[in-house]
């Protein structure tokens, strides 16, 4: 009988492979976690910066998981602080804009009508209506802020990541605009009574007894008199305010910014939101101002009507009078907003908004 030789063949290449559960297991589960990751929240990046590098592991101690309810609430509560504290920082200014849209002839600038106030209420008559602009507007930026995060990732869900990625501005759009609708309901009585307060005096000193009185007056069906025209002022205000917004930040971090933005330290990161801010901000007030002239005029007067705010105004009053003020007023307003709020998502650990452009699905599986 001839002698067995040795095989060539490593022993353990001849047994039948047996693949351990437990590792499948693992890799399944690494697998779901990466589909699952939204589109429009780091993955992918520019070609400088770390693919999902601002999306915080959920392993972390301390940090919110993305999409948690504790990251919605983190954004609804960072909504209100920073639109409730601004717009009542800019009272003074939405006060002599107020007046000069409801009465020109005695409010003709911006530094008369400060002067005719000065003059009539003193100093303090500068913040007349602050209360229900701190109500209505914190209310307001929860909402608004809140819902859009939620609508923002809901839309890119049912989108798919590819066409999420594609068509992102779009889901900006409808996701600012369907939040601004829960928003303004929230907003609208507190505006009527605002507008009240600060264009007729004797009206009332303030919320306290200018609510029940507008009540008493018109019933609650009149707190909500003006909700059409807000609904025209704010949607286009907020679309244009979150899109521009997102897509100013993505360009500055991307052709002018030369630093990746996962390296650009916290404070520049604030930055560059207050300066995306303004120039949203500026937009905005563009494309709202027509339907701010038509709130104001509502509010200010009982019984009134679009077509008779028209015909006071004329068409190029309802686009103009007021227009610069409001465009200062509203780029600080916007700016001040995004750093406030990017401030108090990075204070509980989640990243600023903006400065990622989203990769199509066949990416994100590349990497």
């Amino acid at each position: 009988m001839a002698p067995v030789q040795d095989s060539l063949i490593p022993d353990f290449l001849n047994r039948p492979f047996v693949p351990n559960m437990d590792d499948l297991d693992t890799l399944s589960s690494c697998c779901n976690t990466r589909a699952r990751l939204s589109p429009l929240i780091g993955v992918g990046g520019n070609n400088k910066a770390k693919r999902g590098s601002l999306v915080p592991s959920p392993s972390e101690p301390g940090r919110i998981d993305m999409f948690s309810p504790a990251f919605y609430a983190a954004c609804t509560v960072g909504g209100s602080l920073s639109t409730g504290s601004t717009h009542m920082a800019v009272t003074p200014i939405d006060l002599v804009k107020c007046n000069m849209q409801i009465d020109p002839m005695k409010y003709k600038s911006i530094s008369s009508g400060f002067g005719v106030l000065l003059k009539e209420q003193g100093l303090k008559g500068l913040f007349r209506g602050w209360a229900p602009t701190v109500v209505g507007y914190s209310a307001q930026g929860a909402f608004k802020f809140g819902f859009y995060e939620f609508f923002k990732k809901y839309y890119a869900d049912i989108a798919g990541p590819e066409y999420a990625a594609k068509y992102k501005t779009l889901i900006y759009l409808a996701g600012s605009a369907s939040a601004e609708v829960i928003a303004d309901i929230a907003l609208c009585p507190m505006e009527a009574v605002k507008v009240r307060v600060q264009t007729q005096p004797g009206f009332a000193r303030g919320l306290s007894d200018g609510f029940p009185k507008l009540v008493k007056s018109e019933g609650f069906t009149g707190l909500y008199k003006g909700i059409v025209p807000l609904w025209g002022r704010q949607i286009p205000y907020t679309m244009m305010k979150f899109a521009s917004f997102e897509t100013i930040v993505e360009l500055l971090y991307k052709s002018v910014i030369p630093t990746p933005k996962d390296q650009c330290s916290g404070p520049f990161q604030l930055g560059v939101s207050f300066a995306g801010g303004y120039l949203a901000g500026v937009f905005c007030a563009i494309v709202s101002h027509p339907a701010d002239n038509l709130v104001s005029f509502l509010n200010n007067a009982k019984g009134a009507t679009v077509s008779d705010a028209v015909k006071k105004l004329g068409l190029w009053g309802l686009f103009t009078r007021g227009l610069p003020l409001r465009i200062v007023m509203i780029g600080t307003l916007t700016g001040a907003q995004w750093s406030l709020y990017d401030a108090f998502k990075v204070s509980v650990g989640l990243p600023t908004t903006g400065g990622i452009t989203p990769a199509p699905a066949a990416e994100v599986f590349k990497t």
